[in-house]
């Protein structure tokens, strides 16, 4: 009962929150999800890298409804609109969210690295540093510098795996490209065989035929017809003898 009526005033809080957002705030809000990096669906939905599910579905509703087609005049809303939905699926789907977070935790690291060095190199960082002692490293990574450096270096890498994934998937489509043209090829190649092959059985009888005219006429000589030499191979000297032509 208690989570339903925290349902219900959350209905209401969203109700009075979206009757008092101006057109111009919609319209910023379309201008914002639109120029967002594509490949971080954080971003569109205005969260921290550690939100949960919850928290997405809950800033998805929320931004959902401020650019809906029906309530947000822009030219561009329903594009918007599409934006937030595809990066809440992301964010929902288990698999895309490791991807992504992998990517965070891969950032935090060069970041964590790259401090640790500027920290041994620059004497005043490591004076602010010492300075700093206080601070914890949590409260260091919660940072607005700090989440700053990271949002930009997760954008890096998210951009580098993005290429590499855009290149194998071109050097496959070449592989699959040339792998088609040698068997359209290869067909190709078999259809002219059969084709010879058909038009070579196709004029069997017309050979046999001439071979049997040829056989036949070619048994008998005519009387005062020319004849080939005829070797005389017990002679080494002479390699044949040129027999007398008769004439008619």
């Amino acid at each position: 009962m208690g989570e339903s009526n925290s349902s219900v005033d959350e209905d209401l809080l969203l109700k009075e929150f979206f009757a008092e957002v101006s057109e111009v705030e919609r319209d910023n809000e379309v201008v914002r999800i639109l120029s967002c990096f594509k490949l971080n669906p954080f971003e569109f939905l205005k969260l921290p890298f550690d939100s949960s599910l919850d928290d997405v579905k809950k800033q998805y509703r929320k931004l959902s409804l401020m650019v809906h087609p029906d309530k947000c005049k822009h030219p561009q809303a329903k594009e918007a609109f599409g934006a937030l939905a595809k990066a809440q699926q992301q964010l929902l789907d288990q698999q895309e969210r490791d991807y992504i977070l992998s990517q965070v935790t891969a950032a935090k690291e060069e970041l964590g690295a790259k401090r640790k060095k500027q920290l041994k190199k620059d004497t005043a960082s490591k004076l602010k540093s010492l300075v700093d002692e206080g601070k914890s490293e949590l409260e260091y990574e919660q940072s607005g510098e700090f989440q700053q450096e990271l949002k930009l270096k997760v954008k890096e890498l998210l951009t580098e795996q993005e290429w590499r994934r855009r290149k194998m998937a071109m050097r496959i489509s070449e592989e699959e490209g040339r792998l088609k043209k040698d068997e359209e090829e290869q067909k190709e190649m078999w259809k002219r065989k059969r084709e010879h092959e058909e038009q070579w059985e196709g004029t069997r009888e017309q050979r046999v035929s001439s071979w049997r005219d040829f056989m036949k006429s070619g048994k008998k000589s005519k009387k005062g017809e020319l004849r080939p030499p005829k070797l005389k191979t017990e002679d080494p000297n002479k390699s044949y003898v040129q027999r007398p032509v008769k004439r008619g």
